[in-house]
This record gives structure tokens, sequence and C-alpha cells, in this order.
């Protein structure tokens, strides 16, 4: 194994401290659960080491009575023993009673505690920038919640009782050895040394070994993951060999660090029981001689070294190892959740979307030209700004939206749109076109303030857009994508998912004004037909249309459609751009479209090139340019 060890590459320990964050953690959840339970491990453990004490008693009163100096007479001896063994009974109801509570409360507190710390790490999830999740596997983040809190559950159930309980058990058992025998307490602390280094070493290479295994696991089942949603690509294009090629590499890494890990793991116990053998035939001779050769015994009780004080100890010295390898034998199950817990944390102290706005979305009301805040649904909304000195403006919401001198990159060394300029007034349709990576859907993502811009402003209503806080300004625009994500539930549900208090009423004519009505009404529980599995048993074109019908319930001032008809046959396109044609009414809209024959009546299309505006006007007026909008619509009606 040291010649396998030699060639691997140096492993990252895990971080200091996540321990002790992952114990702050279970005592600020459950405090007064886990005292009564460390309360009843104390009396547990107390209860495990006392019977040596007992038996030390009892073997003496037997060697008493029985000796050819006897002390004790048979009746005496038989009530002396009798005596202790009602103690030991006592002491032994008081130890499982004390092992049944806590075992309870640890099955309580385990599974509260994994159900907490999912619940603090998927909300910590939902405040994390979108740019999180482009450039992570979601097969890696989904295995934060499934191995890796796993992990825990082992620590917190079994690993972390097991080791405050042999940890006092050793502690009780010191102290009774050094009552009874210095000497032979030496004897079996030498042995301990032993174990401590073999722990160490064998047990710290383990720990490091396991924390690459964990990371392994989350880019294998990434892969698996990605793999699962691009299944007809692959099998379109023939690529089941190639993917395989790909798993078995992250594969047998995941193969290469567990084996590792379990390598060190698997003969740790082995070691550990053969020293304690040892140490049990040690003790034995060295506890011999020490009675033949009448060594004066040093103790804190003062006794002199006999048989019963020699067999009590092999005794203790046989619990002692057995303690001490129990100990060893939870260094796997601890490093592997601390492994677990670091990967936890790192999702947990990722940066959260910074939000800086003050301006907030508001119900308002009209009245003599001017805004007045509302307390109930008016169907009018106004941008409250509140101002350093104490007072408060209303903008009413319109929908203008100017960007001026925007430059942006995804990484600040590279700037992906160059002084982007232009405005879209309440009620116009602005239409983006352009080859793929010219910057088409990175503007609407910097109007969402997905991404934030690196130069220049965008301006909303008149209002910088930083200053308006991210929550309100989504809510007062709708997005309808290419790829569509419905979620499992009714329909009604999946449209209702653009206005959460939205009526049954409000859904159903929102679909209406979608054209989805028609299809809904025609599924086998209509509004209440449950989808799963991203809607798989519908068609592209209906899946689109319930897409329209959650934006549109919304009803947001500010309209984005990217892509919406790309992937969509031609007769359903029209049905769906009827449906998208209704929801454009009266609002500023942006459109991203492939197919130009969609956007001809656009009031402003603008020609991106390498994230540059290099044309914009009406469809009438770049015909007439005979430039770049010209070529691609005399050309071919698909861009691309």
């Amino acid at each position: 194994m040291n010649g396998k060890m030699k060639g691997r590459r140096p492993v990252k320990k895990v971080k200091k401290g996540t321990f002790s964050r992952l114990i702050k953690y279970l005592f600020s959840f459950y405090k007064i659960p886990m005292i009564i339970i460390i309360v009843c491990i104390v009396f547990s453990a107390i209860g495990n080491a006392l019977p040596n004490i007992f038996v030390q008693n009892i073997v003496g009163a037997i060697t008493s009575a029985t000796s050819e100096n006897a002390t004790l007479t048979a009746s005496e001896a038989f009530a002396r023993i009798s005596e202790l063994a009602l103690m030991l009974i006592c002491v032994y109801v008081v130890g499982i009673l004390s092992t049944f509570i806590y075992t309870l409360l640890m099955a309580y507190v385990t599974q509260g505690f994994l159900c907490k710390m999912r619940n603090k790490m998927f909300g910590g999830m939902q405040k994390l920038p979108i740019k999180y999740f482009d450039t992570h596997t979601h097969g890696d983040i989904m295995s934060y919640y499934t191995n890796d809190i796993d992990t825990l559950r082992q620590l917190i159930s079994q690993s972390l009782p097991q080791l405050i309980s042999s940890a006092l058990v050793i502690i009780v058992l010191v102290g009774i050895m050094l009552y009874y025998s210095l000497w032979l307490t030496l004897t079996v602390g030498l042995g301990v040394i032993a174990m401590y280094f073999v722990t160490v070493k064998v047990g710290g290479g383990s720990a490091r070994f396991f924390v690459k295994q964990q990371k392994s696991l989350g880019k294998t089942e990434g892969f698996i993951e990605e793999m699962m949603n691009g299944q007809k690509v692959v099998q379109v294009f023939c690529h089941e060999e190639k993917c395989k090629e790909q798993f078995d590499k992250l594969n047998s890494q995941l193969c290469e660090d567990s084996t590792s890990a379990n390598e060190y793991a698997n003969i740790l116990m082995p070691i550990m029981g053969n020293i304690g053998n040892i140490l049990y035939v040690v003790v034995t001779f060295v506890g011999g001689v020490l009675m033949a050769l009448n060594v004066p015994n040093v103790s804190i009780s003062m006794l002199a070294l006999e048989i019963p004080t020699v067999v009590v100890f092999i005794n203790m010295t046989r619990q002692f190892t057995m303690n001490v390898s129990q100990v060893s034998q939870q260094v796997n199950a601890v490093a592997m959740a601390l492994a677990g817990a670091e990967r936890i944390f790192e999702l947990m102290d990722e940066e959260p979307e910074q939000d800086n706005g003050y301006v907030t979305l508001v119900n308002a009301t009209e009245k003599d030209g001017k805004i007045y805040e509302s307390d109930v649904r008016t169907g009018t909304w106004a941008w409250k700004h509140p101002h350093e000195d104490g007072s408060v403006t209303y903008t009413k919401l319109c929908g203008d939206v100017r960007f001026k001198d925007v430059d942006f990159g995804y990484v600040p060394d590279k700037i992906v749109l160059h002084d982007i300029t232009l405005y879209a007034e309440p009620g116009q349709k602005i239409a983006f076109v352009g080859a793929t990576g010219a910057g088409k859907t990175t503007i609407t993502n910097l109007i969402n303030r997905f991404y934030d811009i690196a130069d220049g402003k965008i301006r909303y209503d008149g209002i910088n857009i930083n200053k308006i806080k991210k929550a309100d300004l989504r809510r007062s625009l709708g997005i309808v994508l290419q790829d569509v994500n419905l979620f499992t539930g009714t329909v009604m549900d999946n449209i209702r998912y653009g206005k959460l208090d939205a009526t049954d009423e409000e859904c159903i004519a929102a679909a209406k004004r979608a054209n989805a009505h028609s299809f809904i009404s025609m599924l086998p529980d209509g509004y209440n037909t449950v989808l799963t599995g991203n809607g798989s048993g519908l068609s592209q074109g209906q899946r689109q249309l319930i897409s329209i019908a959650r934006a549109a319930v919304a009803d947001p001032p500010v309209m984005i459609l990217d892509e919406a008809t790309s992937s969509i046959d031609t007769r359903t396109e029209a049905i769906v751009q009827a449906g998208m044609d209704s929801l454009m009414q009266g609002r500023t809209v942006f459109v991203i479209a492939h197919r130009l024959s969609t956007i001809k009546n656009s009031d402003v299309i603008m020609v991106l090139d390498h994230g540059v505006i290099i044309e914009r006007g009406s469809h009438e007026d770049l015909i007439a340019q005979k430039g770049k909008y010209y070529q691609l619509y005399t050309g071919a009606f698909e861009l691309e």
C-alpha cells in the first residue's frame, strides 16, 4: 500500500473549524435536548465503567472467604456478594435507562437537525445569483442534499454519542486504574500511546481521502444528471461510447479516491484489535511479575497488589482498549462527515446575490395628476422612492427602459457588450436579432439584473435600476423563455406560478389570452391535470402556451420574449404568436427571435454583432438600408 501512496497527488485536508461549526449549529437548534443527551451519556458511561469496582470487591470477598487465612465466613461472604450484586444491578439499570433515553432523543435530534440543515441550505441557495447555477452542475448541487447531508446523519446519530461515551468511559477507567495501581496503569498507557499514533497516522490519511471522495462523488453525479437530461441528444448523435468513456474516467477517479480512503479505514480496526490483545497479555504478565517479586504497589488507595486487583485490571484493560478501538473506528465516519460538512458549508458560505436597492414597487392610485400609495390592489403600480431627507416620491410604473453607454462582461477581463445605447418607450416592441453569441439574451439578463453591468446606466421609468430592489424589479417584468420549465403539479398550479395569489378565474382568463384554453380543456382533468417530468406528456407548443399563460397572469408592464417560438413548428407558431400578440398589447416588449418573420411588426429592430448594435430601425427602414438585416431577411428567414 505504501508504494501506491507515493505516486498519488497531495490531498487537501478538511478545513479547520468545520467540526466546531457543526457542533455550534447542532446546539443552536437543539440546546436542551443535547444537554439531556450528554447527561444521559455520562450516566451510561459511568454505568459501563463502575462495575469493575464491584467485580474487584466480589473477587476480594470470595478470596477472603476461601484463602488459607480467611477473614470472612461463608455466610458473611455470601451476604457481602449479594449486597454488591444488588448494587451492581442498580448501576446496570441506570445505565440501560440512560442509554434508552439518549438513543431515542438522538434519533429525534438527528432527523430534525438534517431537516433544518436542508432548509437552511435551500433557503441560502434561493439567494444565490444566477451566475452560481451557470457555473455549477445541477448534479453536483444535488449531491449536497443527498450524499453530503447523509454523512451528517451517521455522525450525529452514531459517531458523536459513541465518541462521547467512549471518552467518558476511558476517563473513568483511568481514574479507577490509578486508584488501584500506578504500575499497571502505566503499562496500559504505553499501549494507548501506540494506539494513538496508529489512529493519527492511519485515520488522518483516511480523512484526507474521504474529502476527495465526496468531491469526486459530486462530479460523478453531476455528469450522470447531465447525461440523463441529454439522453435523446446522446442517442441521436451516437455519442454513447464517448459518454461511457467520460463516465468511466470519472467513475475510475471516484473508485480510486474511495479505495484510498477505505484502505486506510479498513486496516485501522485490525491493527487496533491486535494492539489490544497484546496489551491484554502484557498487563497479565506485568501483574504476575509484580506480585511474584513483591514489588511495592503505588496507588491512590495504597492497597497491596493482589489477585483481585490484577483480575479486575485485566478486565479493565480489555474494556479500555475496546473503547479506544471504538473511538478510532469512528474516525472514518467522522472523516466522511467532516468532508460532507465542509462541502455543505461551502454552499452555505457562497456569497448571496447583492441587493442594495431601496426603491420598491407598491400599489398606487392616481388622483388629480398625482400618485398615491394604496393599501389595496388597484391595477396601478408605482415606484416608491425614499430620499435622504425623509421625503418619498412616487413614479408611476410605465415600462420605460433605457440603456446608456452600457458595457458588460461575464468576467471582468472579457467584455461581451460594448457601448450599448437604446431606449424602449411604454408600449413599444423592441426586437433583437443577430447570430448566437451576439449578446441578445445578455441584454435581457441585464434588464432583470441577473448580472450587473460593468459601466454605463440602465434606467427604468427614469430610475437607475441599481436603486430598485431586485425582487420588485423582477416582479414588474414577465419572461417567456425558449426552454420552458414546468413544475410537478397541476396545469393550474403552473399558470399560477406567475402570480401566486391569482384566482382560478384569473388563471383561466390568462390561458384564454395565451390561446392555451382550448388544448387545456381537452386534457384528461383539464386545468387539474397533473404534470410531471417538465410536462413531458405535452408537445413543445403546448408547454410554451402554458409558459405564456404564466406570464399573462402576472400582468407585467414589461415583457421579455426570448426565442419563444424557435423550436415550434410553423402551424403551432401561428397559435403561439397569436397568444403572444394578445399578451403584448399595451406593454413594453423585448423580443429575441431567430425567425425574422415574427418581428416584422416591431417598432424598432436592433441588429447585434459581437456585442455591438450595428443597425437599428423599423423593418422597412432596415430593408431600405440594405445592410446586415437586409442580407439576413432576403437570404433566409432563419437567422441560424
